[in-house]
């Protein structure tokens, strides 16, 4: 792989998603996981112009919150509603605390 650097990390700038076999490398799982989870619809890989299955970052942060979960006795199945909840949560927590700095900002502004 031309990507790597001396550390053998992947260069991020040029491969912004992981192939299946590196982020269950990167997971310390297996490819096998993965499937599992893309069947249970937590995580859909992206597709490479060859047609490989792709991984973000993110997804992979995700897939990773999942394998704790597995780890310690959570059914796959449990474990992918678990984390998509803890998503969807993280996510409205980000829009609040957006909506709230703008409010306050026009406050801020109709005061002056």
């Amino acid at each position: 792989m031309t990507a790597d650097d001396s550390t053998g990390r992947l260069d991020d700038d040029h491969y912004p998603a992981y192939t299946m076999g590196r982020a269950a490398e990167m997971l310390g799982t297996t490819p096998a996981f993965l499937r599992a989870l893309g069947e249970a619809r937590l995580i859909t890989p992206l597709r490479s112009a060859g047609g490989h299955r792709r991984y973000s970052r993110h997804q992979l942060r995700i897939a990773a919150r999942a394998r704790e979960l597995v780890h310690h006795g959570t059914p796959v199945e449990a474990a992918c509603r678990i984390v998509l909840l803890e998503v969807r949560l993280e996510e409205a927590q980000r829009v609040n605390a957006e909506y709230r700095r703008a409010a306050a900002k026009a406050r801020t502004r109709t005061a002056a």
